[in-house]
């Protein structure tokens, strides 16, 4: 064991996070491994020139954490075996509790899972996983598209970290179980092209305000309708909507889901007949809203089920699980 400690008595930082972040910075750099014996807290006052009640202080923080535990008569040691896990989605929704489901049911009930969520904040994110660093076996996450995302990323060990979801701002090393936001699209609705001509207009729903979903998505739906030679378009302001009989709708908010289905049932529209709904992200009351909703989706079931895999076997993986139609009769 090599595990050095250096207080700054200058610094902000109170002493016992100071020892706090010297553990949990060496169990990252590897000078500290599971099992290793700590400095005792007599060795701590004695050559770093801490109190008692620091050093106590400190040690009850990383055994909170579940970084380290004492055992009688001989110290403290870094935990063996820690089975804990971080699971860091965006936000909470329908199809991210399939996820949850997914990735729960496929663990044994020794491993523990700590469920959070940053809502697309990077102060958020970032203060979670400082907070979380050294206290984890592995890192589940959902990245999102924001400059700083590189740095922050890069906090969590290469070998301990899956990236979820969306494959953005990663790097070669790490491992990701993703979905592709961009080609799929295109070659999905390229797959089902004689169902979208019978509409005379196709439009693609994106509510700026209201969603985080990649713009690749309006990329690769204008290329397919200009391909096509549809009639096409993006609305970015949900409060334009006046849907017409003939109009096929793409949406990628279930808000504006319910409020084109609001706007069906006042003037009277069929969906399926009159006009045409592709939802993205498949939830299991779509099966049942209006006799059924067309999704255009990824398994999140399997995503889910994929990141335990990798939490039981970690192996460097690069996996991009298909984006798929399921086909209702709103379309």
């Amino acid at each position: 064991m090599s595990f050095t400690l250096n207080i700054n008595p200058q610094s902000n930082t109170l002493k016992y996070l100071q020892l706090v972040d010297a553990v949990v910075d060496a169990l990252n750099e590897g000078s500290l491994s599971e099992g290793d014996l700590l400095p005792s807290v007599n060795d701590l006052m004695k050559n770093a020139g801490l109190s008692r009640d620091t050093v106590f202080k400190a040690y009850g923080e990383l055994k909170n954490r579940g970084i380290i535990e004492s055992v009688p008569n001989r110290g403290y040691f870094v935990t063996r075996n820690r089975n804990r896990v971080l699971l860091f989605l965006d936000t909470f929704k329908a199809y991210k509790e399939v996820l949850y489901d997914g990735f729960r049911a496929n663990l044994p009930g020794n491993i523990s899972v700590d469920l959070h969520f940053h809502h697309y904040n990077l102060e958020v994110f970032e203060q979670i996983i400082d907070d979380s660093l050294g206290r984890y076996s592995y890192y589940i996450v959902m990245n999102f598209d924001h400059p700083e995302m590189e740095r922050v990323i890069n906090k969590i060990p290469t070998e301990k970290l899956l990236i979820i979801d969306w494959n953005i701002h990663a790097n070669e090393g790490h491992s990701f179980v993703c979905q592709d936001f961009g080609k799929s699209v295109y070659d999905n609705l390229q797959e089902e092209i004689d169902r979208i001509k019978k509409y005379k207009r196709f439009v693609f729903l994106y509510p700026e305000k209201m969603t985080f979903h990649p713009k690749e998505a309006i990329t690769n739906f204008m290329k397919f309708g200009s391909d096509n030679q549809l009639n096409f378009s993006v609305i970015y302001d949900p409060k334009k909507i006046d849907i017409q009989k003939g109009d096929l709708y793409l949406l990628v908010s279930d808000r504006t889901l319910a409020m084109i289905l609001d706007q069906a049932t006042e003037k009277k529209f069929e969906p399926g007949s009159d006009i045409g709904i592709i939802s993205y992200n498949e939830t299991p009351m779509k099966r049942f809203v209006k006799e059924g909703i067309t999704v255009l989706s990824t398994d999140f079931q399997r995503m889910g089920k994929l990141a335990a895999e990798y939490v039981l076997n970690p192996v460097h993986t690069k996996f991009v699980v298909p984006t798929k139609f399921i086909l209702r009769k709103s379309f």
